[in-house]
C-alpha cells in the first residue's frame, strides 16, 4: 500500500478532532442540534486553520442518520458514502479551475433535482474568490432563493475579493491561526499514534514554523521524519532539513550588530550559508528575534509571548539592556524591507550583507532612527572610553601638558620594504572599514621615508583613507611595529594613468606563505 501523507492521514472526521476553531464547531455544532441550518456559509481564513476540513465534516452532519452530538456518526450508510466519495449529494468544487460562468449553470440546473440520499445537497466551493465576475452573478441567483435541500459552503484565503452582495447573503464564519501550543499538542498526540520519538523542543519549532497552519505544520514534520527515517528526530536534525538557524547564532548576530563589527556579522552570514542554511527562511526568523528583544525591551510581562527557554529569556534582557527601543526597531524596519525584496532576488546573501551593513552603519541613512542609532552608538563609546572628545582650551587658561610623543629613528628604504612585507602585522591593529578600503592599494617608496600608498582612479578607498588622522593613526602604528618614524602619503591615479609609468612598485612578497627557493 503506497504512503499517505500526515495531514491526509489524520484529517479531522469528526467536529472533536478539530483543533483551535472551538469558537466555529460550538457554533455549528448548536445550528445542527437546534435544526437552525442556514443555506449558505462563508469560511474565511488563512491556509491550513481547517476550512476544508470542517466543511466537510459540516456536510456529512447535516446528512448524518444518527448524529452525536452535532457530529457525525460516520457509520452510518450517508456517511460512509460520503467518506467514499461516492455520494451524489456532497459537490466539492475547485473554483480556480472551474471558475467560470457555464460552471456555475451547471450548478442551477443541478439544484433542481431533490438529494437521492440524505437531507441536503451540499455544494463546497473552495478558493471562492478565484471565480469570475460572471461566476459571482450567476452564483448571486442561485444564492437568492435557492431550494430548502441546497446548502452551500463556501471557503476562501481572500475574502475580501469576493463581492459584497455575496458576502452579505452568507454566514460568515473566520478561521483563526492556530496556536502554537495546540499545534504541538496535535503533533505530539499524532508521533505517539505513529510511534516515532521526537524531542519536544523539536516538536515546537515545527509549530512555529508552520505559523498558524496545522496541515504546514504536519507537512514540515513529515519531511523532518523521512530524512531521518527510524531515528529519534532531535531540535538539530529538524533546523538541519529545513535550513533554519539556531537562536544562539542570532544571539551572535544581535550583538556583533550592535557592536558595530562587520567583519564578525559577515562572517556569521558566511558560516550560515556553508551550513545550507535557507536564506529567506533565516530573515524572517531572525525578525521575529528582533521582534522578541523589542517586546523584552518594552514591555514587564513579554515573557508570556515568547516561546523560549529560560536561558534564552535571561540572553534576550542582557542583549535588550545594549540597545535603545528606536534602535531595534529600526533594524526590525531594514530586515522587513528585505523580506519583501529577498523573495523572488537571483543573489539572496548580496542583499542581506547590505542590510547587515546598514545596521552596522547608521549614517548610511539620514532618517530619525538611524540619527538615534548614531547617538546610541557614540554614548556606548564614551561610556567604555573608547571615545576621547577634542575639546578647545581657552587662551587664558593653563594648558594640560601633554605626553611627549616617543622618538624614532628614520627609515631607510629597506625598512619601507619590511612594512610592506608584514603589512599583515600592521593590518591587525588598522580598524574597518579602513582596513577595507587598503585592500586594492598599490605600494611605492617616496624618497628614503615615506610609503607612498596608490589608489586606482576613483576608488572610494582614497577619500575614506586620505584624511589627516587616519594618515596620522597610520604612521603612529607603522612606528610602533618597525620602531622608525615612516611617513605616509595617500594618492590617486588619474585617467588612464598606468602605475608602473609614474612609481616604482614595492611588491608584497610574503602573503600567508613561505617562497622555498631550490636548485636544479
Amino acid at each position: 500500500m503506497s504512503y499517505t501523507a500526515l495531514y491526509r492521514k489524520f484529517r479531522p472526521t469528526s467536529f472533536e478532532q478539530v483543533k483551535g476553531q472551538d469558537h466555529i464547531v460550538q457554533t455549528l455544532k448548536n445550528q445542527i442540534n437546534a435544526n437552525r441550518i442556514g443555506h449558505a456559509y462563508l469560511f474565511c481564513g488563512t491556509r491550513g486553520t481547517g476550512k476544508t476540513s470542517v466543511a466537510k465534516i459540516f456536510a456529512r452532519a447535516v446528512n448524518c442518520e444518527h448524529p452525536i452530538d452535532g457530529s457525525p456518526c460516520n457509520e452510518c450508510e450517508t456517511c460512509r458514502a460520503i467518506n467514499s466519495g461516492s455520494a451524489m449529494n456532497v459537490v466539492e468544487i475547485d473554483a480556480a479551475s472551474n471558475n467560470g460562468v457555464d460552471n456555475i449553470r451547471q450548478i442551477r440546473d443541478e439544484i433542481q433535482y431533490t438529494p437521492a440520499n440524505g437531507k441536503y445537497t451540499v455544494y463546497i466551493i473552495d478558493e471562492v474568490h478565484m471565480l469570475s465576475i460572471g461566476a459571482f452573478n450567476a452564483l448571486l441567483k442561485t444564492l437568492e432563493e435557492p431550494p430548502s435541500y441546497v446548502m452551500f459552503i463556501l471557503a476562501t484565503t481572500e475574502p475580501h475579493k469576493i463581492p459584497i452582495t455575496i458576502l452579505s447573503r452568507c454566514q460568515r464564519y473566520d478561521f483563526k491561526r492556530i496556536t502554537i501550543d495546540t499545534i504541538a499538542a496535535r503533533l505530539t498526540e499524532l508521533m505517539e499514534k505513529e510511534g516515532i520519538e521526537v524531542e519536544d523542543k523539536a516538536i515546537r519549532y515545527v509549530a512555529k514554523a508552520a505559523d498558524g497552519s496545522m496541515r504546514d505544520a504536519l507537512s514540515l514534520l513529515d519531511q523532518c521524519i523521512a530524512f531521518y527515517l527510524g531515528q529519534k528526530l532531535t531540535y538539530e536534525n529538524v533546523l538541519e532539513v529545513l535550513g533554519a538557524v539556531d537562536n544562539e547564532i542570532f544571539s551572535r548576530l544581535t550583538r556583533s550588530i550592535i557592536a558595530g563589527n562587520v567583519t564578525e556579522c559577515i562572517n556569521i552570514l558566511d558560516e550560515m550559508v556553508m551550513q545550507g542554511r535557507e536564506l529567506g527562511q533565516f530573515v524572517s526568523d531572525f525578525i521575529w528575534y528582533l521582534r522578541n528583544l523589542m517586546l523584552i525591551k518594552t514591555s514587564d510581562g513579554a515573557t508570556d509571548f515568547i516561546d523560549a527557554s529560560a536561558e534564552r529569556i535571561e540572553a534576550l534582557k542582557e542583549e535588550a539592556s545594549m540597545v535603545e527601543t528606536d534602535v531595534i526597531m529600526r533594524y526590525i524596519r531594514v530586515f522587513s524591507e528585505l523580506a519583501g525584496q529577498i523573495k523572488y532576488a537571483s543573489n539572496k546573501r548580496v542583499l542581506i550583507e547590505i542590510a547587515l551593513i546598514k545596521l552596522n552603519k547608521p549614517q548610511m541613512e539620514n532618517d530619525t532612527a538611524s540619527l538615534i542609532n548614531r547617538i546610541s552608538i557614540l554614548e556606548n563609546k564614551m561610556e567604555k572610553g573608547d571615545f576621547v572628545a577634542k575639546v578647545a582650551v581657552p587662551a587664558t587658561e593653563e594648558k594640560v601638558e601633554s605626553k611627549p610623543k616617543k622618538v624614532f629613528d628614520k627609515p631607510v628604504p629597506a625598512d619601507i620594504q619590511y612594512v610592506v612585507d608584514n603589512w599583515g602585522k600592521v593590518k591587525r591593529h588598522i580598524s574597518n572599514p579602513y582596513k577595507t578600503f587598503l585592500n586594492d592599494a598599490r605600494f611605492s617608496v617616496k624618497g628614503d621615508d615615506t610609503l607612498l600608498i596608490v589608489f586606482n582612479p576613483g576608488a572610494i578607498g582614497y577619500e575614506g583613507c586620505n584624511k589627516p588622522e587616519i594618515i596620522e593613526m597610520l604612521n603612529n602604528i607603522i612606528s610602533e611595529e618597525i620602531n622608525k618614524q615612516v611617513k605616509v602619503e595617500m594618492t590617486m591615479l588619474e585617467g588612464n594613468q598606468n602605475f608602473g609609468d609614474y612609481f616604482q612598485e614595492v611588491v608584497l612578497k610574503n602573503i600567508n606563505m613561505e617562497v622555498v627557493q631550490e636548485d636544479f
